[in-house]
């Protein structure tokens, strides 16, 4: 494990002083004056030379810390990502260092460290070492981070509580009592809330599904084997992107019939546009993922001189569904995922085409792969990410599930952060006892990277064997399925 950032509280009227930002009078600050100044990423070597002289001023001459030099292997990876404090006259008046904690692959989860800042005549430049710590997050955040952490001196946890850091334990670094703390990361949490939450109360009476299939993909239509499933697409994307718009109506609901082990039968699809050739577009993209599907379409209506709208509705049949909400504690959860593709143009860490560039015949294999397994439970990855998707699937099953974060398959090139929760085209999660086969799913890769237990909400599990918690509880507040419902 590498040397994270260790702050000294430095002597009075030296050059330079490390700062893990807080450590000296508010008040103090607050009576000196504070000059303008930029944070960026230090994209070249005068920059990163800067900032490592001024680190040594600290670390090496002022502390005694290390002999000749603080650099270390953090400074050669070439994913750690320096940033600047930099005055108006270009002085680098502090940095701060971050990049991945693991060797190898990048998990998404990331250290902070060797934050330094310039010691002028009253101390320390005023607020610069709290503005580097913000600006340290949200980089982090931007790129895909999940777990955000930095050992701090014991003196600062109060500081870095204010910027809302929490702590996780005490530790020792170098012989000097330390904090672990971690930035709380909540891009699951607030995804998950804002696509999936307010159903419990909308849904209200309704029972959709029935009693035994409680926020399913697909609604099994009584006294018959038809399974029924309908999606809308945003109206933004139908605006500005209407040919993706329209194979993507026809691809969602294809993984709902999916997901519920239903052979596809047909759809009807429901079309609003300004004029006919934008109607024209929808329908092209409808039309081609129709055929590639294997979903003709039945019927439907089309309304022009209206605002741009879309939703399908489409029919499968099955004799027997498989529910959302079939698994229990003990369960492996077995993600599959159709690896392939790239970000779609314009949407870029939020929706994975895998899926366009796609035969028919590989797009139906993935489609039929529940059908072939019956796993216990199954649920197609929806607008709600990965780790959303198993809080509904945990959820309907009455627990809670926790996700090994090494063990997800995940594109190459794509965050860690962005991964699990962007549309990723075609990824289906299921459980079943352990040992079972995966999913026959052609192209798509399955990777058992979970497991459901007591309790409720998403946890994820790092290779170091902490746990994180990503989701804390109900996903949609409709419940658990009733199981012994027919």
């Amino acid at each position: 494990m590498i040397l994270d950032e260790i702050s000294f509280r430095s002597p009075p009227r030296q050059p330079a002083s490390s700062w893990l930002a807080g450590s000296r009078d508010r008040r103090a600050d607050a009576a000196e004056t504070n000059p303008p100044y930029l944070i960026e990423v230090a994209a070249d070597e005068a920059t990163r030379a800067a900032y490592r002289r001024l680190r040594r001023s600290v670390f090496v001459d002022e502390q005694g810390l290390f002999r000749g030099d603080d650099g270390d292997a953090v400074d050669a990876d070439p994913r750690t990502v320096v940033l600047v404090a930099r005055s108006s006259d270009g002085t680098v008046l502090g940095g701060v260092r971050l990049g991945p904690a693991t060797d190898g692959v990048d998990l998404g989860w990331w250290h902070g460290g060797r934050l330094v800042v310039r010691r002028g005549r009253g101390g320390p430049a005023p607020h610069v070492g709290a503005a580097l710590v913000r600006a340290a997050c949200a980089h982090a955040v931007e790129a895909g981070v999940l777990r955000f952490e930095a050992d701090v001196q014991a003196r600062n946890e109060k500081f870095f509580a204010r910027l809302g850091w929490r702590t996780v334990r005490t530790t020792t670094v170098v012989g000097s009592p330390h904090v672990r703390m971690r930035f709380p990361v909540d891009r699951i949490a607030t995804l998950a809330a804002a696509t999936k939450l307010p159903l419990g109360g909308l849904l209200d009476g309704l029972v959709p599904g029935g009693a035994a299939f409680v926020g399913d993909d697909g609604a099994p239509v009584p006294g018959s084997d038809l399974v029924a499933a309908c999606d809308a697409i945003l109206p933004a994307m139908v605006e500005r992107d209407p040919t993706w718009a329209g194979w993507c109506a026809v691809l969602v609901n294809a993984n709902d019939l999916a997901a519920m082990g239903a052979a596809p039968v047909g759809l009807l699809d429901a079309v609003a546009a300004r004029d006919a050739a934008h109607a024209a577009r929808i329908l092209e993209g409808l039309r081609a993922a129709s055929a590639a599907y294997g979903l003709p379409v039945l019927g439907g209506h089309t309304t022009l001189g209206a605002p741009a709208s879309l939703a399908v509705t489409t029919l499968g049949r099955t004799a027997d569904p498989v529910p959302g909400g079939g698994g229990r504690p003990g369960h492996a959860v077995t993600l599959t995922a159709d690896l392939g593709g790239r970000w779609r143009p314009g949407y870029t860490g939020r929706q994975w085409d895998s899926t366009s560039t796609r035969s028919g015949a590989d797009l139906r294999t993935m489609t039929a792969a529940v059908a072939a397994a019956r796993p216990a439970a199954a649920k197609d990855v929806s607008m709600a990410g990965i780790v959303g998707t198993l809080g509904m699937l945990a959820e309907a099953s009455g627990c809670a599930a926790t996700l090994d974060v090494a063990k997800v398959p995940r594109p190459d090139g794509a965050a860690m952060g962005d991964w699990l929760t962007c549309f990723p085209g075609f990824a289906m999660l299921t459980t079943a006892e352990p040992g079972a086969a995966p999913p026959p799913a052609g192209p798509a890769v399955s990777a058992v990277c979970g497991r459901l237990r007591e309790g409720t909400g998403v946890r994820l599990r790092w290779p170091d064997g902490e746990h994180t918690d990503a989701i804390g509880g109900p996903v949609t507040g409709l419940g658990a399925t009733r199981k012994d419902t027919p």
